[in-house]
């Protein structure tokens, strides 16, 4: 395993694209030597030169080592990221932290799981289960309204793809004639043979736990539930302790952990 450097690397805006009111979706290119490529659910270090660094989930890579990063503004960091515009410099550090696993969906179904921008870190599991096209692919989208849907533009060409994708909303607005409700909702109509499916869920840390026993309760099997688990990392190496969670330092040991292993630290509320 390639050890990311703790220097960051210089990556420059390449295009820009606003998914809600407070989240945009970032296409990096190095400007020099870039990082190793991550795997999906691998996060980095973003640099806003002059503001600080903040940990964000890679939803996209591709051809010419680009980076796809969403990020949304909650913070003076992520306000500054999201404020770039084609041709400013930001600073990468990573990839860090463990990957959703994708092959574990290999010959079954992959059910994916997401809660409002949780579903940034699972679109490269959506768009290699695609690619891998074996088995069913479900896409569950939960978010607060239809104008808090991250990649809208995206969900039907995920469609025509063969994902069947489903999406719920907790309060509708004027024109939305979808569902409404809690994504947990979905999950026991979505499950077809609970042995043969690999599940992959991300969202608010209530939503994934109960998103996760919802899945177990419909029968698969907890190793086969991978969630992405999020604290306040700073150093990307372990060496800091912020991000730690119960025996976990997530930089290292997560964020993506088996809800077998996620479950007994979910349920205290302390941690």
């Amino acid at each position: 395993m390639t050890t990311p450097s703790l220097r960051p690397a210089r990556y420059v805006v390449a295009g820009r694209r606003a998914e809600t009111h407070d989240t945009v979706t970032l296409a990096l290119r190095p400007a020099g030597n870039p990082v190793p490529a991550p795997s999906p659910g691998q996060f980095t270090m973003l640099y806003a030169f002059g503001v600080g660094e903040v940990p964000v989930s890679v939803s996209g890579s591709g051809h010419g080592q680009f980076l796809v990063q969403t990020i949304r503004a909650v913070g003076a960091v992520t306000r500054a990221l999201c404020a770039a515009k084609p041709g400013d410099m930001i600073g990468v550090r990573g990839p860090f932290g463990t990957d959703w696993r994708v092959s574990a969906a290999d010959g079954r179904d992959a059910l994916i799981v997401a809660g409002g921008i949780g579903l940034a870190p699972l679109r490269p599991v959506l768009l290699a289960a695609l690619a891998r096209g074996h088995g069913r692919v479900v896409l569950l989208v939960g978010a607060r309204s239809p104008g808090e849907l991250l990649f809208p533009r995206e969900l039907e060409t995920w469609r025509r793809r063969g994902a069947d994708v489903r999406v719920i909303v907790d309060q509708a607005d004027v024109g939305w004639d979808g569902r409404v409700g809690l994504v947990t909702e979905l999950i026991k109509e979505a499950v077809a043979d609970p042995a043969r499916t690999a599940a992959f869920v991300c969202g608010p840390e209530i939503m994934m736990r109960l998103s996760a026993q919802a899945l177990a309760d419909a029968g698969v099997p907890a190793g086969e539930i991978r969630v992405s688990l999020e604290r306040n990392m700073r150093c990307g190496a372990a060496l800091c302790g912020h991000c730690q969670l119960g025996p976990l330092l997530l930089c290292r040991d997560g964020p993506v952990v088996s809800y077998a292993e996620a479950a007994p630290l979910l349920a205290i509320r302390e941690l």
